[in-house]
Order: C-alpha cells, then sequence, then structure tokens
C-alpha cells in the first residue's frame, strides 16, 4: 500500500488555506532527493513557509512536492519528496501535523503473491450459512 503522507499533506495545506493560516513545512534536508537552499538548514531540518502568496508553481504531488521561492532575494526551485516531510502546521498558532519517521523497507517484490503462513498478510474468507 502507498503511503499516506502525501495525501495528509495536501489535506493539511488546503485545511491551513482555507482557515487564513500561513502553512510551513518542516523539511528533513538530509533526506535524499531533497533539493533545498542548503543555507537555510539548520540541524538538519528547514522550515518552508508555502502560502500560496510566498511560492510560485506549487505542485503537492504523490512523488514529489516542488515550488519555487525566493530566499535572500533570490528565487530558487524547489523539490521533496513527501517522505522528507517531518510536518506540516500554521505559523500563527502551530496548529496541523507531525509525522513520524517512515522507513522505507521492502523485502517482498510488489508483484509477489501474499505468504499465507504470515498472519495478517492476506485476508481470510469464510462461507457463512
Amino acid at each position: 500500500m502507498s503511503s499516506n503522507r502525501p495525501y495528509l499533506i495536501r489535506a493539511l495545506y488546503e485545511w491551513l488555506v482555507d482557515n487564513d493560516r500561513t502553512p510551513y513545512l518542516m523539511v528533513n534536508a538530509e533526506y535524499e532527493g531533497a533539493v533545498v537552499p542548503r543555507r537555510f538548514v539548520d540541524d538538519g531540518r528547514i522550515i518552508l513557509n508555502v502560502d500560496p502568496s510566498a511560492v510560485s508553481g506549487l505542485e503537492l504531488g504523490n512523488e514529489w512536492i516542488s515550488f519555487s521561492a525566493r530566499f535572500g532575494g533570490a528565487a530558487e526551485d524547489i523539490l521533496i519528496p513527501p517522505g522528507a516531510v517531518m510536518g506540516v502546521y500554521a505559523k500563527e498558532n502551530g496548529q496541523g501535523m507531525l509525522f513520524p519517521d517512515e522507513e522505507v523497507t521492502s523485502d517482498e517484490d510488489p508483484g509477489d503473491e501474499p505468504d499465507p503462513s504470515k498472519p495478517g498478510k492476506r485476508p481470510a474468507l469464510k462461507v457463512v450459512k
């Protein structure tokens, strides 16, 4: 099953914007694939203002979050895997959500059949008369 994080990010973003709050993303800048302005990274993290008035071309996709923003007066393109997002919250009151660390491990090929000997891996159906 795919991660629910991209869906939660979009939902929280819309909720904050609908309630006239400034949405911030807390991002793990060390996460593989994250392209953020390194000079603003503090302790491996960066806080990004993603308010519609602060960014352009914002795309909150399932595979990538991308937008352009100004940092120190210079426009920069930002590219973030949703797994790098540690939280989404409002600047004004801190309301939002922090996400647990996601482990990306896959021992199984997605095309493999579930192993019936492992509990919880396969639904069991029973005929009821």
